[in-house]
């Protein structure tokens, strides 16, 4: 079991060129990959999209790329030769007509507006893509290591939580049939307060108990919460990704405990579908975190 949280970084570098990637991974319920690149390394975005969708199934993705380029061949130098002609011409001309001492070296020259260019030579995209690959492919490594191990957590806490729901289903079944025995003393002793010693018609008595028993039954509700319970033990330990299977599985068992609280004629039962409602929130909750 994998959790959606984690970190991950990969460095590569091959004759001059080095690229660090890092990932930064948080719970969606998607996967969604969110990346910011220099324009002239535009075209490495298919492939990280391709390479994270390749072996993760959800989360929001976080890409970092810091990527150096320090061959000598990495950087072109552009000179506007018209642009500095002019200048070189105006120069001259102020020189004649003002008498000023004309000192404008080559030096001096190329430090003039606009002039001078550096621009990042055209990149070998080859080189770029399998350098992408070795970094990124570290990173994920190392991002699916620290998923894991927080998904190992997760599955634990979890499995915990449904032992504890569990039990509590357990209780309340036990629970069950006493209330409608003792819905059947009270109706007794509240009819031999009110009628005292007259004949009462057993027959209906026993009706209308079985009425209420038949009003207040969570068989079908047990049977299904144990089933569900059951089905969350195998997701658990499943190893492919299981999180929207859960988030259903909590929901199905939110709503059963929520009918049986809507029937619950009895304080003890009140108590424990209250304390299961309060377990299945926390697994709601972490369930948000599991790919």
């Amino acid at each position: 079991m994998y959790s959606m949280t984690g970190y991950g970084k990969g460095n590569a570098s091959v004759e001059g060129r080095e690229m660090t990637v890092e990932l930064k991974s948080v719970n969606h319920r998607y996967l969604d990959i969110g990346m910011r690149l220099p324009r002239h390394l535009s075209f490495l975005e298919d492939p990280v999209r391709s390479a994270l969708s390749a072996r993760l199934a959800r989360g929001h993705v976080d890409v970092f790329i810091n990527y150096r380029n320090l061959r000598s061949d990495a950087r072109n130098v552009e000179l506007d030769v018209p642009l500095l002609t002019a200048f070189v011409t105006a120069a001259r001309e102020a020189n004649q007509t003002l008498g000023l001492r004309d000192d404008l070296s080559l030096t001096a020259a190329l430090r003039l507006p606009d002039v001078s260019n550096v621009r990042e030579a055209d990149e070998d995209t080859d080189a770029v893509l399998a350098l992408l690959n070795s970094a990124i492919n570290l990173a994920i490594d190392q991002l699916l290591v620290m998923r894991e191990q927080e998904g190992e957590r997760l599955c634990a806490y979890l499995s915990n939580c449904n032992d504890t729901v569990e039990s509590l289903t357990e209780q309340i079944a036990l629970r069950a049939p006493i209330v409608v025995n003792e819905y059947r003393v009270k109706l007794d002793e509240r009819i031999a307060v009110l009628l005292g010693n007259v004949e009462v018609d057993r027959t209906r008595l026993a009706t209308e108990v079985a009425m209420f028993a038949d009003k207040a039954s969570i068989d079908e509700e047990i049977s299904r919460l144990h089933s569900h319970i059951a089905q969350m033990r195998t997701l658990l330990s499943d190893r492919e990704p299981a999180g929207r299977k859960l988030d259903f599985v909590v929901q199905e068992m939110n709503r059963e405990f929520n009918t049986i609280g809507s029937k619950a004629n009895d304080g003890e039962l009140t108590k424990l579908v209250l304390t299961g409602k309060a377990e299945i929130e926390k697994i709601r909750e972490q369930v948000q975190n599991i790919e």
